[in-house]
């Protein structure tokens, strides 16, 4: 599985290069343009319910999405989190291209599942945690359609978006035509209180390729005090930037400030 640590930062000075925290962005950062895209929450099950944005978001719901395209078998493994995020992949894909797939968590209710089974029985389930690791939903993508395309696992905190896009763009100045990124994350009842559970079911997926025309930014740079850009972590807020007019977005994690804009 690959995976970007929560504590390193990767600034696309010239990506392909990796750059230092103290390093300010590049005037020449690369850039990048949203090919295709597709969405699916409970209650926005179709691209066209993303647009124009919504003014509410329906309440949470049990719906699942079809799937249809996965065969039934394979299918039957996957619990909401993978249908929803293969769901959007399978809307967004076109060809074999590298794929990113990136959740901040993953599917960490079936990973509490798999402890409360070992505490309760001294044993679990070789299958259920063979579904529970980061990369199996990417695996499970990758068996169904027979593609053995390049595809990585993200987990990077509330920098997983960020850290989805540099990857990709590090895959584009390496040679790929496009390539697809897969966000996704689901809610579970775990610890009073936990950030987790107050996680809207979503899933979206978009397919990108390098510009040296106009297109998107993304630059990373140290917090100042005087900063106020929001925390955001598991809401649309990198989706309504891409899919919308919306020229710009600033996005704080930590001591960190992530800057995506669109150029004319």
């Amino acid at each position: 599985m690959d995976g970007i640590s929560q504590d390193r930062t990767f600034v696309p000075t010239s990506l392909g290069q990796q750059s230092g925290l103290h390093s300010p962005p590049s005037a020449n950062s690369r850039r990048f343009e949203v090919v295709d895209w597709a969405a699916w929450a409970p209650g926005l099950t179709e691209s066209t319910a993303w647009l124009p944005w919504p003014d509410t978001i329906p309440p949470v719901s049990d719906e699942l999405p079809t799937l249809a395209e996965m065969p039934s078998m394979m299918r039957r493994r996957l619990d909401r989190l993978g249908r929803m995020a293969l769901q959007a992949a399978y809307h967004c894909q076109a060809g074999k291209t590298p794929i990113i797939f990136a959740s901040r968590y993953g599917d960490l209710s079936r990973s509490a599942d798999l402890l409360r089974a070992l505490a309760e029985t001294g044993t679990v389930s070789p299958t259920q945690f063979s579904l529970s690791v980061h990369n199996a939903i990417a695996a499970l993508y990758g068996i169904a359609n027979s593609d053995t395309s390049n595809y990585s696992a993200i987990a990077a905190g509330a920098e997983t978006t960020e850290a989805a896009f540099i990857e990709a763009q590090g895959l584009l100045a390496d040679g790929a035509e496009e390539v697809m990124i897969v966000r996704y994350e689901d809610r579970a009842d775990l610890l009073p209180g936990f950030l987790f559970n107050s996680c809207r079911p979503h899933a979206w997926a978009c397919r990108i390729r390098a510009t040296n025309e106009a297109g998107i930014s993304l630059r990373c740079r140290l917090a100042q005090p005087e900063d106020c850009a929001q925390y955001q972590t598991l809401d649309f807020a990198e989706l309504h930037f891409l899919i919308t007019d919306t020229p710009a977005l600033e996005r704080r994690s930590s001591n960190r400030i992530w800057h995506w804009q669109k150029h004319a």
